[in-house]
């Protein structure tokens, strides 16, 4: 760990700004479930209208490549285009299963709260006590999210005093703030910690949350390997990649 911790004291980090699932809540995993169980009952029922085969969501392959880190409609989009299929956007008020963007984007967060409540909310530790370490030392803190139960799962697993600037789905929504890999999220939550870009570091596990770090110019960009995934955040300009915070 000295070389994360010479980094922040080296390039004078301020403030440290982590993204939610996968970096300090195991909720990627239940995420990964619940697209899959969307994406493949939507492509099993248009298959068999179609009289084709879709190849389903794979839980690592797709998850980590099309949805991961991003607003879920903009991550449904982007699978379906590699499928091949156009999906009507629909209206805000559509049903959740309507086959729109928003019906099938409303039916797997149903899906997900559904598992979320059967499986509650598991965080890793590492992450915890490494930031209270951290807030003892005087860094500010914030937690980002492109998901809408940011709030939700922060209250499950008692966390919701832990971080003091949340940017997350909603609040993405309320201020119409683009979603991963622009970096408009991280850059609300520096502007709320007080803090410039360059004084602040990124904690991300998706390459779309690595590429939306380098995008917005920020001191130090890493990326939280807990899946294998190192190839991808190097590609996208990771700084550093750990497997944990107590390497």
């Amino acid at each position: 760990m000295s070389n994360l911790n010479n980094l922040i004291s080296e390039r004078n980090i301020k403030a440290l700004i982590l993204d939610m699932d996968g970096v300090i809540t195991k909720t990627a995993v239940l995420h990964a479930e619940a697209w899959k169980k969307m994406c493949d009952l939507y492509l099993k029922q248009r298959g068999k209208e179609e009289g084709k085969e879709y190849k389903p969501f794979d839980v690592v392959e797709d998850y980590r490549e099309y949805v991961d880190g991003m607003p879920r409609l903009d991550g449904l989009r982007n699978f379906f285009k590699s499928r091949g299929i156009t999906v009507p956007e629909g209206k805000p008020d559509d049903e959740a299963g309507e086959n729109t963007v928003v019906g099938l984007g409303d039916l797997k967060n149903l899906y997900f709260q559904e598992m979320l409540k059967q499986n509650g909310v598991v965080v890793f530790e590492d992450t915890i006590t490494w930031v209270k370490v951290q807030q003892e030392k005087g860094l500010r803190t914030a937690v980002i999210s492109a998901s809408k139960n940011c709030l939700d799962i922060l209250r499950s697993a008692g966390l919701t005093n832990l971080f003091e600037v949340r940017v997350d789905g909603m609040v993405s929504a309320e201020l119409k703030l683009k979603g991963k890999p622009a970096p408009d999220i991280f850059l609300e939550a520096a502007k709320r910690l007080d803090v410039q870009p360059q004084e602040a570091a990124i904690f991300e596990d998706a390459w779309a949350g690595i590429a939306a770090g380098k995008a917005g110019n920020f001191g130090l960009v890493v990326g939280v390997d807990r899946t294998n995934n190192k190839e991808l955040l190097e590609e996208n300009g990771a700084d550093l990649i750990i497997k944990s915070f107590t390497e």
